[in-house]
């Protein structure tokens, strides 16, 4: 996977947190993704990508860090994980992956479009990822707790075996 492909989302969760979050989110080192990896997060934010660039983008986020992303965001009392903190993950994957596609269209005949966002809640959760495709995880840290962005892409390119 090309790193310019990816570094479009790292940029979008950057200008997310400057702009909308008045804070500073830190990339950590940047892994694959194991299918036997055990879920350690409680909420997933998925959007998926279609066009010349398809895939998919998740943002994992421990509750709490979950529920003061959402103080910020709407700038209410977030108590417990409610629909408001679900929207408000929605909305991130969504603003994050807009910018990132924003990046990837600037010299494409063949747009990507977004999917509509989907949350998943819970514990004891597994996502399995498709045998052959690669998950890069890109940790980061904030004042607002860690959270990991999650990438898949394959470009009408690499499918023709052209990398």
């Amino acid at each position: 996977m090309k790193v310019e492909y990816i570094n479009p989302f790292v940029e979008g969760v950057n200008n997310l947190f400057t702009t909308m979050l008045d804070c500073e989110a830190k990339r950590g080192n940047v892994g694959v993704v194991q299918d036997n990896d055990p879920p350690t997060q409680s909420i997933v934010a998925i959007i998926g990508l279609s066009g010349s660039v398809r895939g998919c983008v998740t943002m994992v986020f421990p509750a709490r860090t979950a529920m003061h992303v959402a103080h910020r965001l709407l700038g209410s009392t977030i108590d417990k994980l409610d629909q408001d903190v679900m929207d408000a993950m929605a909305e991130m994957v969504n603003v994050v992956a807009g910018a990132a596609k924003a990046k990837l269209n600037e010299d494409e005949n063949s747009p990507a479009q977004l999917s509509l966002p989907t949350v998943i809640l819970g514990r004891d959760y597994r996502i399995q990822h498709p045998s052959w495709s690669v998950w890069l995880d890109i940790p980061f840290d904030s004042p607002l707790g860690p959270f990991n962005l999650c990438v898949s892409i394959e470009t009408d390119h690499s499918r023709k075996g052209v990398a």
